[in-house]
């Protein structure tokens, strides 16, 4: 894939488990590109009655008027397949994405190929530290960031 010219999505999720069967997805976050270019943003979270856990809202609640919220995963996954198309998908390759992506039929990889690095915990601090980012917490953002300092 062409990053300088074709379209592509940079997406990144939150779940409350590391598997799709026990979980759900809290958050997702994407970003559509031409090239380098941003062509429209996808931000949806789970209503946060639903989400028994109070880390993980409390890791989710900053922005609340920013996001599109839903009853369950399957309603934030059929949004984002009508909204993604078929646009391949730059991933972060952890285990918990792709399990909770593979009913997609998108091609995926992993957007670290691009920044010729490689998934691990501290991977976002790294991105951070490597091209002088500010934090936030918008992680789809920071690896968009990282793709245009990189490229």
């Amino acid at each position: 894939m062409n990053l300088l010219k074709d379209q592509y999505i940079i997406l990144e999720l939150i779940p409350t488990a590391l598997k799709k069967e026990k979980g759900d997805i809290i958050q997702l976050s994407a970003i559509k590109l031409e090239g380098l270019n941003l062509l429209d943003r996808f931000d949806y979270r789970l209503r946060e009655d639903l989400i028994a856990f109070p880390d993980l809202k409390e890791m989710i609640s900053y922005d609340k008027d920013a996001f599109i919220y839903k009853d369950s995963t399957k309603e934030i996954l059929n949004a984002f397949k009508e909204w993604s198309g078929d646009l391949p998908l730059l991933i972060i390759d952890n285990a918990y994405t792709q399990n909770y992506l593979v009913d997609l039929t998108n091609p995926k990889e992993s957007i670290f190929k691009y920044l010729d690095m490689e998934y691990h915990d501290y991977i976002i601090e790294e991105l951070i530290k490597k091209y002088e980012l500010e934090p936030s917490n918008y992680i789809v953002d920071l690896l968009y960031e990282s793709l245009i300092k990189h490229l």
